[in-house]
């Protein structure tokens, strides 16, 4: 069975019901969702999917502990992350609950495409789950462009793992990416613990802690990739982050050079601004409108109404121009 994932919590909860809400408008009630819970807070959540038959919240206790188990056995590995995050926050380990996002290769469905809770689906997703028929893993984004958010890049160790064509080609962001059921066994996971006991654990980029495993795990294991963004002909490839400006919007749908997206995903922006606007209060970010379409498409009476010109987001300029330079995301 195939099924479109993500990883939420009741904090991303307007996020979330905007991704709902994106895919229904596509796929109606057909396509099964499956939510990984970030962690316990999602009450909210429950509540909701409860009213969607097609929606499930992912409760394999022995799936969610052993996944915790194995990146936990992952960063104590690591010479540095820990210590790193203890004088940034005095946690052990950085944002655990991402990594929830790996129980997918357990779950329920045989093929699945994730999709982060800050991400709305703009069009039908058969070509990717067709590329799945010819590759595990597949991916449609720009991160081959900025390494620096995959992997630590003062580590020497990494073009002795990896040869330049491979990270020029197979990076990918964590979150947008279509695999398979079982393709991460306990084998596999065995494996890749190994090969980081072994000196490898340095090339792990502690900060993006969810992205660095994955990335590692499907490299090194030379797992069969394909990045739409690479194959696809110049005239037909699309955007797919929120700090490209020129997408379009015709009937809910964003448009790139007349192109239909496959998904937008607002990076880089706090899941407290979508909660702050949901609740009334009037801020800029880019595409807001759609944003706002999807998340009360079925109650439009509860959408926050607007008279007064909205207020800009004083970092959302510098944050957006960083994120813009690092990713080169300018398609």
């Amino acid at each position: 069975m195939d099924g479109i994932c993500t990883l939420a919590n009741d904090r991303v909860f307007d996020q979330l019901i905007a991704l709902l809400n994106s895919i229904e408008a596509i796929y109606g009630q057909k396509m099964p969702v499956c939510i990984y819970p970030y962690d316990d807070n999602t009450t909210q959540i429950a509540a909701e999917i409860a009213r969607r038959p097609q929606v499930q919240l992912y409760d394999h206790q022995e799936s969610i502990q052993q996944w915790d188990e194995f990146v936990c056995s992952v960063w104590d590995i690591h010479p540095t992350a820990q210590a790193h995050w203890q004088k940034i926050s005095q946690e052990k380990y950085h944002r655990v609950g991402t990594h929830r996002r790996y129980c997918a290769f357990d779950g329920p469905f045989d093929r699945f495409v994730y999709m982060d809770a800050d991400t709305l689906l703009m069009s039908p997703l058969d070509a990717v789950f067709d590329q799945l028929n010819h590759y595990d893993w597949v991916v449609y984004d720009f991160q081959y462009k900025d390494l620096s958010h995959v992997y630590n890049l003062n580590s020497a160790k990494l073009t002795e793992l990896f040869t330049q064509e491979q990270l020029q080609t197979e990076v990918f962001c964590s979150g947008f990416y279509a695999a398979k059921k079982g393709l991460f066994n306990a084998q596999n996971q065995k494996i890749i613990l190994d090969k980081l006991r072994q000196g490898e654990a340095e090339v792990l980029y502690d900060m993006a802690p969810d992205q660095t495993i994955l990335n590692y795990m499907v490299m090194r294991l030379g797992i069969s990739n394909y990045n739409f963004a690479l194959n696809l002909p110049n005239n037909e490839k699309t955007g797919c982050c929120v700090t490209s400006p020129h997408f379009k919007a015709r009937d809910n749908i964003l448009y790139d050079q007349g192109k239909r997206l496959t998904y937008i995903h607002y990076i880089g922006l706090s899941s407290s601004l979508f909660r702050r606007i949901c609740a009334g209060e009037n801020l800029e970010f880019p595409y807001r409108d759609l944003f706002l379409h999807y998340r009360y498409l079925h109650e439009p009476n509860k959408r926050p109404q607007f008279t007064t010109k909205p207020k800009v987001i004083e970092n959302y300029p510098s944050l957006g121009k960083r994120i813009l330079r690092k990713l080169g995301l300018t398609v």
